[in-house]
């Protein structure tokens, strides 16, 4: 009786406990992404060099984010310019004026948020199209990983700047030209990279399996490929962001850019057109140039430790 008594709580108890403890599939989807993202963060915290590109870029994108409170949209006005035209650094101006007048400390802070945003969307639509290349092409075959093969083939072997600069040159001046040209020309080392992982990932058997089970292609690429190719896109977008921000920045010097925002190339340009090279006037140089160069290194140093984290037989030096 007692042995009776006794069992039977421990099994309502224990019928009980199950459903508590029981996990769906999606619970443990996300437990499995946040154990991958704390072994990742864990991994990336090794690489010092990463960690500093980290920390500057937190700091280039709190300055941009706050540029509206902290030097407001008026540092870009010609008519209220504070200051007399190429002043030098001093307690008034930190980092000088440029041939208006304006601050241009105030100029380089509020230049960040034009330089940062044209290279992340840039980049994000070259590594896109890149991706999307690549899938389809390693996905399908044949003819048409032929022709989208050639037609890579052709954007690598052409100069992404001589094309940049035609599109900014025959469309309008304006960000919009700016991102579409960078965008539509650097997708072509994405895709190659991301076609050659589509291939090792489809000839893994459960991808058979998952063809047998009446996979159609949708579901192949977007449940199996894209998911084992994510982490090559994700390193890829953090190398070609630095390459974005350059060439924004060289499409702006050229005076391809747009005219009515300030941005690093920008001013760089202005500062050109000035005369400061001949004149001396340094100061109108260096920061902005200091700035393009910090960025496109911390996203390398970034993008060079995402790469060493997700695939470790790179060696990348910590």
């Amino acid at each position: 009786m007692t042995t009776t008594e006794s069992d039977g709580p421990m099994t309502t108890e224990s019928t009980a406990a199950e459903p508590a403890t029981a996990k769906g599939p999606r619970a443990l989807a996300r437990q499995r992404r946040r154990h991958s993202a704390a072994r990742f963060w864990k991994q990336y915290r090794t690489h010092r060099a990463g960690v500093f590109g980290l920390a500057a870029l937190g700091l280039f994108a709190l300055i941009a984010l706050t540029a509206p409170l902290t030097v407001g949209s008026d540092v870009q006005s010609v008519t209220n310019a504070p200051g007399d035209p190429m002043e030098s650094p001093g307690a008034e101006f930190p980092l000088g004026t440029d041939q208006f007048g304006r601050d241009l400390l105030g100029l380089v802070v509020w230049g960040a948020r034009v330089s940062l945003l044209v290279g992340l969307l840039a980049a994000v639509l070259s590594v896109a199209i890149g991706a999307l290349i690549g899938i389809t092409a390693g996905h399908f075959r044949g003819w048409y990983a032929t022709v989208m093969m050639r037609i890579t083939d052709w954007f690598l072997v052409m100069p992404t700047l001589v094309l940049a600069i035609a599109l900014a040159t025959v469309m309008t001046r304006s960000l919009g030209t700016i991102i579409l040209a960078i965008g539509v020309t650097t997708w072509p080392t994405t895709a190659r990279l991301v076609r050659a992982q589509t291939l090792a990932v489809e000839s893994r058997p459960y991808i058979e399996r998952a063809k047998a089970l009446g996979g159609g292609h949708w579901h192949i690429m977007s449940r199996h490929v894209l998911p084992n190719v994510m982490p090559l896109v994700l390193a890829q977008t953090t190398l070609i962001i630095s390459s974005a921000i350059l060439a924004e920045a060289t499409l702006a010097f050229l005076g391809l850019g747009d005219p009515t925002v300030v941005s690093w190339g920008g001013l760089l340009q202005d500062a050109r057109e000035a005369g400061a090279v001949s004149a001396g006037k340094w100061w109108y140089l260096v920061p902005p140039g200091v700035a393009i160069a910090v960025v496109a290194l911390a996203f390398t140093l970034c993008g060079r430790a995402v790469e060493s984290v997700l695939n470790p037989k790179l060696g990348v030096a910590r």
